[in-house]
């Protein structure tokens, strides 16, 4: 799993740089003003708006942002309806790809993934395709610097978490999604700073990848990130993490 936890890594490192900029704020308030319309506006009784005002806050989302977000999902903000769609695909070497989309144009979504897909070797498939290749689980990142090991593994598995494993730059706890909230409540009570959380999908089993394959499916991943209207990517590739480094210039 090096690959995967790398880019996770990754991607959190730039999500904070694309915060800086406001660029991520867009899609933070997308995913609050949908968990809002489907669960209500209180964050106490809609678990998917908790954890979506959980993010925000953890890339320093204004109030104002947050809350003019759950107005809107709520019916009192107005604005554009959007609608929650997975498109499952294949990336270079047959690596499997899920991607969690939250639009307001089918038409122009599925155009622009489709267009990234065949830049980079890969192709959009049918529904169910790739996704029984995941499960749902739920993920907390605690930096190397903020606790050992020890007192990561006593904090977590107490309050059920599955595992906790060498991230890198990060311990890393997998729990089951039931268990993540009361995981992550128990992890900062201990006083350890979570890095990242969230409720994601992890792949049952990897593809490795090398060379132009791995090239290509790292700009994928990119170009499919930067989409507006793309809220999460998944996919089952393991490249070595010092190659990764090369790739991406990080």
């Amino acid at each position: 799993m090096a690959g995967h936890s790398k880019w996770a890594n990754i991607k959190h490192k730039k999500a904070r740089e694309d915060a800086k900029r406001g660029k991520i704020f867009s899609k933070l308030a997308k995913e609050i003003s949908v968990a809002a319309r489907i669960g209500g506006g209180d964050p106490e009784a809609n678990p998917r708006l908790r954890q979506a005002i959980e993010k925000a806050r953890s890339f320093n989302m204004p109030k104002d942002n947050i809350e003019r977000a759950i107005r809107k999902g709520t019916g009192d903000g107005g604005g554009a309806e959007y609608e929650q769609v997975v498109y499952e695909g294949y990336g270079p070497g047959g690596v499997a790809v899920l991607v969690e989309v939250l639009t307001d144009n089918r038409n122009r979504t599925v155009a622009e993934l489709r267009h990234a897909f065949s830049k980079n070797k890969g192709n959009l498939g049918e529904n169910g395709c790739v996704a029984w290749l995941f499960e749902s689980r739920g993920y907390v990142a605690v930096a190397k610097s903020a606790a050992s090991e020890d007192e990561v593994m006593e904090a977590a598995i107490e309050a059920g978490a599955d595992d906790v494993r060498d991230g890198g730059d990060v311990w890393e706890i997998l729990t089951e999604p039931e268990q993540y909230a009361a995981v992550r409540q128990a992890v900062e009570a201990a006083g350890l700073a979570v890095e990242s959380g969230e409720l994601t999908m992890f792949p049952k089993n990897t593809v490795r990848l090398q060379g132009a394959d791995a090239e290509r499916m790292l700009r994928l991943m990119e170009m499919l990130e930067d989409n507006d209207d793309v809220q999460n990517v998944y996919a089952n590739f393991d490249i070595d993490a010092a190659d990764m480094e090369r790739l991406l210039g990080s």
